[in-house]
């Protein structure tokens, strides 16, 4: 099936729908056992979607699995409270003290601390790399390096990794390392992160999945290999979700990919604008040839999301930011990205050099990071047009 068929109809068979056009929604704590022999059956085969316990699943929660594991061609999924969380149990899960992980330095901010503060505290060691390495990977992998984790595009400046290159050379050193990636970009929609050789694709479906800025999610799909310590270790940590989340993701789910098609084309349609803007230096948009990783977007995604960051050729002072951004009609102010309304916020580069461990970024203007929504776009071309004016 192509992805428009498989999002309609994955995790709908009538075991999880009874007859209904959508998944139930089974909201229970306890599931009630008929006999010693079938209490005894669901405890030996919870893992494989068995009723058991409300912790590890109901029908609603195994429809959703269903659905991502044939979104992103794995073998297993696990759902977390948020993409932060299923960033941090998936290292967790595989992770023991005095092990080494490496993390590129373009990776989100709670990415990184997480690393920095938490995994320090049990004498877990970071080193970070810088987003266009390839090869040169194999240069910091030593004898205790367990993971790799890797987001693309980067978050915030957007730069696009040579992931199957990085994967290949890590391999041939040191095949059983873990590699991660951060794929919420994507969406498992415009890279199939499994099939170019990713470990466990994670998402924080709280973004383009659910798609509504309603509800808070993350996923990580697995491959073979991994998927039994991740599934053992996050039942230990406890974590889930509740049945009415992974319903309005399964709902989510059904719309994204004409979402991301209409969010592909009015973020291509206001990066092209401002690409010729006056006042913008550089917009960091992986279709754009000026985006550092463009070729390696153009050879591995299959099309791009509303997400994307330009540079204006001077800074801001906190009146011009104010007078740019306080009167905006349409675009709003808030943290967050992934829903049908436009988002905007602004970054100094101060503020970037700071999640930047090792390479500090060197332009001068004001960074501004955009999410294209489903307005039409000529609306918000004219919002953008009226802020820069009023700078």
């Amino acid at each position: 099936m192509k992805d428009e068929t498989k999002i309609i109809n994955s995790g709908r068979n009538i075991q999880f729908t009874h007859r209904a056009i959508n998944p139930i929604v089974q909201r229970t704590s306890s599931i009630i056992f008929n006999s010693i022999a079938q209490k005894k059956h669901a405890a030996k085969n919870y893992k494989n979607g068995e009723l058991f316990y409300g912790r590890y699943g109901t029908l609603s929660h195994f429809s959703l699995q269903k659905s991502m594991i044939e979104l992103e061609n794995g073998s297993g999924c696990m759902l977390f409270p948020c993409g932060t969380a299923a960033i941090t149990h998936t290292i967790f899960a595989f992770i023991t003290y005095g092990d080494h992980i490496l993390i590129t330095e373009s990776a989100y901010a709670p990415t990184q601390n997480f690393c920095r503060f938490l995994l320090n505290k049990m004498n877990v060691h970071t080193t970070w790399f810088h987003s266009s390495i390839s090869n040169n990977i194999t240069n910091l992998i030593q004898h205790n390096t367990k993971l790799i984790i890797l987001e693309s595009p980067g978050s915030i400046t957007m730069e696009v990794q040579d992931i199957p290159t990085l994967i290949q050379a890590t391999r041939k050193k040191k095949p059983d390392i873990i590699i991660l990636l951060d794929n919420t970009w994507s969406s498992g929609v415009f890279l199939k992160a499994l099939d170019i050789g990713v470990d466990i694709s994670i998402q924080s479906g709280t973004k383009y999945i659910i798609g509504h800025s309603d509800g808070m999610m993350g996923t990580a799909v697995s491959n073979a290999r991994c998927w039994n310590t991740l599934q053992e270790q996050s039942y230990l940590m406890g974590q889930t979700i509740d049945a009415d989340t992974a319903y309005i993701a399964a709902r989510g789910l059904r719309t994204l990919y004409v979402r991301l098609k209409q969010h592909e084309k009015t973020g291509l349609h206001l990066a092209q604008w401002l690409n010729n803007h006056p006042k913008v230096d550089r917009v960091n948009h992986p279709a754009l040839p000026s985006c550092q990783g463009h070729k390696y977007f153009i050879r591995d995604f299959t099309g791009s999301s509303g997400l994307f960051s330009f540079i204006l050729k001077k800074r801001l002072t906190d009146k011009q930011l104010s007078n740019f951004l306080d009167n905006m009609k349409y675009f709003k102010m808030a943290y967050s990205w992934g829903g049908f309304e436009s988002l905007i916020t602004t970054m100094q580069i101060e503020e970037l050099n700071s999640i930047r461990p090792i390479n500090k970024l060197n332009f001068t203007g004001t960074l501004i990071r955009i999410h294209a929504g489903l307005e039409h776009q000529e609306d918000l071309i004219q919002d953008l047009s009226d802020g820069l004016n009023r700078i």
